[in-house]
């Protein structure tokens, strides 16, 4: 498995890969119960959103609001998605390749490794406690005709968290990690102080040299500034 380190500026990183396998749920033989019935809710999502590309829109547009608001989940769902898919694939790993930019050490390159996934752990173990009291009360739901889609929200955002913690895990203590500079990265090091068009061709000619097709989508969730 290869991990990128993407230098979004001064001293800033985000790890990334492309989707290098189908994800199932993760599930371990257990078909029934709660945790078969939040298994098979994470199963329906993501074959709900395999046909939308991360970062872009469904082939065409609905003509109803409700199929424009449910085009919309959808795609706010494949995003969510695509940033917890290294989390997701790192639990599977037992060696990983980083690919880094030029001017870093291995030995820093380790440290941000560290730093990122204890980071996201945190995160996921916080919103695994939220989204699971919210699973709590969409039962209240249960009784209104037709599908839960709120069961299913924070069904499949509780199966999420608890994967990408479980890579979070495996990435910090048991993958064995080797490295390899990356001339290319270090171009998006400069790619902040670009106009927005050529910083579009910049990143798309550089996502193009390392076979990275989802990489100018990620870069620029990554790098939007946040509220």
């Amino acid at each position: 498995m290869e991990v990128f380190v993407i230098p979004l500026g001064r001293d800033q990183y985000e790890l990334y890969c492309e989707n290098i396998e189908d994800l199932d749920d993760g599930g371990d033989g257990r078909k029934s119960g709660l945790f078969g019935w939040l298994r098979a809710r994470f199963r329906r999502v993501l074959q709900a959103t395999e046909p939308i590309v991360p970062g872009g829109l469904a082939a065409a547009p609905a003509p109803h609001w409700f199929g424009r608001l449910e085009g919309w989940i959808l795609g706010w769902l494949v995003e969510r998605i695509a940033d917890q898919r290294l989390l997701w694939n790192l639990r599977r790993q037992t060696n990983a390749c980083v690919m880094y930019p030029e001017g870093l050490s291995f030995d820093q390159v380790t440290a941000i490794i560290t730093l990122k996934l204890t980071q996201e752990y945190g995160r996921h173990r916080v919103w695994l406690v939220v989204d699971a009291s919210g699973l709590v009360v969409s039962g209240l739901f249960a009784v209104i005709p037709g599908p839960n889609l709120l069961a299913y929200y924070f069904a499949f955002r509780v199966v999420g968290h608890w994967l990408s913690m479980r890579g979070a895990v495996q990435g910090m203590k048991s993958i064995k990690w080797s490295g390899m500079p990356c001339p290319p990265l270090a171009e998006l090091q400069v790619v902040a102080n670009l106009n927005p068009e050529n910083r579009q061709q910049k990143i798309q000619a550089i996502a193009a040299r390392l076979k990275l097709p989802n990489l100018p989508s990620f870069f620029k969730r990554v790098s939007a500034p946040r509220a």
